[in-house]
């Protein structure tokens, strides 16, 4: 039994399976940023994206099933040949379509249609935007980030985002910290970014930085992990195991590989059946309740403070 689990058990605690609303695809690894947060080690290098023969499996689940929602994500997910392929045929069948967005890739030459398409589609845009200001954006993402990003949400404004059509910008906190509170955090950026530079959003999604991939290799590097685990250990917050999102999320990685959620995707933590390795076309969402979700250490990150998941704290004070 692993230290979370230990200490699920010891606060009376389970972290058992709901009902599954959402398919999240990550179509690869491949990205136009290399972030120094980023939990998927995604960058411009990386050659690892989902095919042809699999993006049609996928497909073809999505038809059947129907999920609420279909969250596709990466690395950037647009890059993938067939991002415009699963936006389609999720709304074809009334699914809720997020695409995980970092901004910058709207201000490419190749992908500067994004913005009409995705508001032709009605697609829910989660736009990754560390902070209101440049030195601690640039200094998470690169330099001339931010300038990009906020070109990028002009151009999401004027298609509706942020009035008509829902825009979520995400903030990671820059180190090893947990984030402040996200409901006044998300009235300073709303302050900020309007005074500034004119700019409107629906909401905003306070993310843990997990201790996973490139950002475990910071901690290390830098005598911060032991500090930070410690951190999310000591702040663990048993009300929020309610609303973790491996309750109701399937997550599947560029092969069609079945994971509980994108961390444990990026730890190799398959679901298996009988040992047996599953695939998206191997379960059902239903069938899903029969596998227990499988945890790790790293989980104290989504259980931290307010708590954390693809989708924000999940309460808006600790407990």
């Amino acid at each position: 039994m692993n230290t979370f689990q230990s200490i699920l058990q010891g606060n009376h605690t389970p972290l058992n399976r709901g009902k599954i609303k959402t398919l999240q695809i990550n179509v690869g690894r491949k990205c136009n940023q290399t972030c120094t947060h980023c939990h998927v080690d995604a960058g411009p290098t990386r050659t690892e994206m989902m095919d042809e023969e699999c993006a049609r499996k996928v497909g073809a689940w999505i038809l059947t099933h129907k999920p609420a929602t279909v969250d596709i994500t990466g690395g950037a997910p647009e890059i993938s040949e067939f991002f415009n392929y699963f936006v389609e045929t999720a709304r074809s069948v009334g699914s809720h379509v997020i695409d995980r967005n970092n901004l910058t890739i709207i201000e490419t030459k190749k992908y500067a249609y994004l913005p009409e398409f995705l508001a032709e589609n009605e697609v829910e845009v989660v736009a990754s935007l560390p902070c209101y200001s440049a030195e601690n954006v640039n200094a998470q993402r690169g330099d001339g980030v931010f300038d990009k990003s906020i070109s990028a949400l002009k151009k999401l404004n004027a298609v509706g985002y942020g009035t008509d059509l829902p825009l979520t910008l995400v903030f990671n906190p820059f180190g090893p910290k947990l984030p402040p509170s996200q409901d006044e955090l998300e009235a300073d950026y709303k302050r900020e970014l309007k005074k500034h530079f004119g700019i409107v959003f629906t909401r905003l999604f306070a993310i843990t930085n997990l201790p996973i991939a490139r950002f475990a290799v910071e901690l290390r590097e830098n005598g911060q992990w032991d500090e930070y685990m410690n951190l999310l250990i000591d702040s663990f917050n048993p009300s929020t195991v309610e609303e973790l999102m491996c309750r109701s999320t399937i997550n599947i990685g560029w092969k069609g590989e079945v994971f509980d959620c994108d961390f444990n995707q990026m730890l190799f933590m398959q679901q298996k059946r009988e040992e047996k390795k599953l695939f998206l076309w191997d379960v059902t969402p239903e069938s899903m309740a029969e596998l227990p979700i499988l945890t790790g250490n790293h989980c104290f990150g989504c259980t931290a403070g307010a708590g954390s998941s693809c989708s924000g704290s999940l309460e808006t004070t600790t407990a």
